[in-house]
């Protein structure tokens, strides 16, 4: 029998590989984040093929107001018209139980948050071909987003207005996706009154900051900050006070990447800096502009892209290697605890599970792959001091405060 476990204080019960709970026509395989707005669930459909998605469940707590709801729904099926590799797919935006709920594609991996902190705890970088490569795509997925029109052929004047981070989900394929595209508008209307805003103004523009209308070009600002950090591993924007870290973004006083990392190019310095320049006018006026300079920029190292995913899975050797576990018994046990390969009733869990090596989506440079390393093909320079370690910075000491 499957779990039938009643819901406690209008809690979910969120489940497990080996002991899926039924939500819908999915069932719940455990939790995976929770937020501000929702909670978000591995699930695999009860029906139909055996693939594993992400099931979003928004807060109870939201859901007595109807004009939550309204945006909820919208934003998730403005959403559902995203199709673009470089942005989680949603798949569906419904109602079970009275839960509203949106399904999206189910990403094993990590969000760039986790990146950055991982880099500071065993001191080293993201590479700088992978930090461009990284950064390209979400302009990409960006760009996607901005042009898009409806079925009218009128633009849909999309502006994420939360583009961070925590948004960006990098798999062990080496994927790059945005997240919360379709509700970030949302968010963003109402994260003022639930509490959630604090915190992201670090990744605004300052015409954000300000109140000002808001074009593409502030999501330009926003990928140009993600691209600072991962090139620097520090915080580009910081303060003591909401009111201190407001003003730094105000005034976009931005230092040149190679003062914290020698290994960036004068070229790349450049991309960065028009990325954050304060006044949109001097900014890249596409999110496609700042793509096709990065994709410029990533032939001269050569890079292909399966090093970011060589990359992501000796980052996280363990947590892959648990993925590759959970995914194997996600989708072998049915309901009742039983295995499709081990019908008697034991589940079979080894602690090595073979890792399916899959084809890149993009199409590889190289016949072979490279080791992961920086291929530097850029003038040296004096070395700033301790320009090769990262500091124990912003992420670091935000994970042991955690802990």
């Amino acid at each position: 029998m499957v779990s039938e476990r009643p819901s406690q204080e209008g809690k979910l019960s969120p489940g497990a590989p080996n002991d899926p709970v039924p939500f819908g026509k999915y069932y719940l395989l455990g939790l995976i984040a929770r937020g501000g707005m929702a909670e978000v669930y591995r699930a695999k459909p009860q029906l139909g093929e055996r693939r594993l998605y992400a099931v979003k469940v928004m807060r109870p707590q939201l859901a007595r107001e109807a004009r939550f709801i309204d945006m909820f729904h919208r934003e998730g099926k403005l959403a559902m018209v995203l199709r673009n590799r470089c942005i989680v797919e949603t798949i569906e935006v419904g109602q079970h139980d009275g839960r509203h709920f949106i399904t999206m594609e189910y990403i094993g991996g990590r969000d760039l948050t986790q990146v950055l902190r991982r880099c500071q705890e065993t001191q080293q970088r993201i590479p700088v071909p992978h930090a461009v490569y990284i950064a390209a795509r979400i302009a990409e997925g960006l760009h996607f987003a901005h042009t898009l029109v409806g079925q009218d052929g009128r633009p849909l004047n999309i502006v994420n207005r939360d583009v961070s981070p925590s948004n960006v989900r990098l798999s062990y394929d080496g994927d790059v996706k945005l997240l919360d595209f379709g509700i970030a508008q949302a968010l963003m209307k109402f994260t003022s009154e639930i509490g959630i805003l604090k915190g992201k103004f670090s990744y605004m523009s300052p015409e954000q900051i300000r109140g000002m209308p808001l074009d593409a070009r502030t999501d330009v600002f926003s990928a140009g900050i993600i691209l600072h950090e991962m090139l620097t591993t520090e915080k580009l924007f910081r303060g003591d006070t909401e009111f201190a870290l407001m003003e730094k973004v105000r005034k976009a006083e931005v230092p040149p990447p190679s003062n914290f990392n020698r290994r960036v190019t004068p070229e790349l310095d450049a991309i960065s800096l028009k990325a954050l320049a304060r006044d949109v006018a001097d900014r890249y006026q596409s999110a496609a502009q700042l793509a096709a300079d990065l994709d410029a920029l990533i032939e001269g190292y050569r890079f292909d892209p399966k090093e970011l995913r060589q990359f992501m899975r000796q980052l996280f050797r363990k947590e892959h290697a648990k993925e590759q576990e959970d995914t194997t018994m996600s989708l072998e046990v049915e309901p009742g605890g039983l295995s499709m390969s081990n019908p008697m009733g034991r589940v079979q869990t080894s602690p090595t599970v073979p890792v399916v090596e899959q084809p890149p989506r993009n199409p590889p440079g190289n016949s072979t792959m490279p080791p992961i390393v920086e291929i530097i093909q850029e003038p040296t320079r004096p070395p700033p001091p301790d320009a090769d370690k990262p500091k124990q910075g912003f992420w670091g000491s935000l994970f042991k405060k955690r802990k």
